[in-house]
């Protein structure tokens, strides 16, 4: 997938904040050649392609492959929508990375989920882990293996959508929620370990929930990076991602079928 207009949301001499299309990885694992945001990234901004750290691949305690990310301070998922941050210069990423390790970013993501949360507002606060049963995997509680990661995500629901397809075997207390999440850590997969621990996994999750149908017109993990808060130099910056084409549709649905 090489797509050649990335939405720029803000850019200034440091760093730039884009909103990631769905189904482009933010860098290269050493396995494929596909295009990736870095690729992007140095195809329009060549001057930083010394920025940041590169992603090693290693084996056995040796370094195989070391894998560009110019000005690359996080990372989103392949499929998941929304703001990432690349910086231009190395003191600025490495202020950005330290805003994210000491976990001073303000992130708010948006999702749709198979059923209702039982709780409107709560917080899910289970550390991670591999899985046991599938290397793709990570996992909270008696499934998860080796090194656990404390991990903390506050939600809130949205929206409810009511029972439209009781024929179909819709999941007990409602078909689906929009729902709004506040990662407070930054783990692989947390907010979809996470909902799926409340039984309520990321409608079209591959991985989480790879036996329920797709719904509301997703083809793909129904998770956007909506919005980002954060101090730089003393100066506050905020930041909202426009919705892509797939949520909007699934908004119009939800607010056409909702319950509260």
């Amino acid at each position: 997938m090489k797509v050649k207009n990335i939405p720029i949301i803000f850019e200034n001499n440091n760093f730039l904040v884009i909103n990631k299309p769905a189904g482009i990885s933010v860098h290269g694992d050493g396995k494929t050649d596909e295009y990736t945001i870095a690729d992007w990234v140095l195809e329009n901004y060549p001057e930083i392609k010394d920025v940041g750290e590169p992603f090693n691949i290693e084996a056995g305690g040796l370094k195989l492959k070391a894998i560009p990310r110019p000005g690359i301070v996080h990372r989103l998922d392949k499929d998941t929508s929304g703001i990432l941050i690349i910086a231009k210069n190395q003191e600025t990423f490495l202020k950005l990375k330290d805003l994210f390790m000491n976990r001073e970013m303000k992130k708010t993501y948006e999702a749709f989920t198979y059923g209702w949360p039982k709780e409107d507002k709560g917080a899910v606060n289970e550390s991670i882990a591999r899985s046991r049963g599938d290397i793709r995997r990570y996992a909270t509680g008696k499934g998860k293996r080796g090194e656990e990661r404390d991990a903390f995500t506050e939600y809130e629901t949205i929206l409810k959508i009511g029972k439209s397809n009781k024929e179909k075997g819709s999941v007990e207390r409602g078909d689906y929620a929009f729902m709004r999440l506040f990662p407070k850590t930054g783990r692989t997969h947390q907010l979809r370990i996470h909902l799926k621990h409340l039984n309520n996994p990321i409608v079209a999750d591959p991985i989480y929930a790879p036996k329920r149908e797709k719904a509301l017109g997703f083809e793909r993990l129904a998770l956007h990076a909506r919005e980002i808060n954060f101090i730089l130099d003393g100066e506050k910056y905020h930041f909202l991602a426009p919705y892509p084409e797939d949520f909007e549709k699934a908004i119009g649905l939800a607010n056409a079928d909702k319950t509260c």
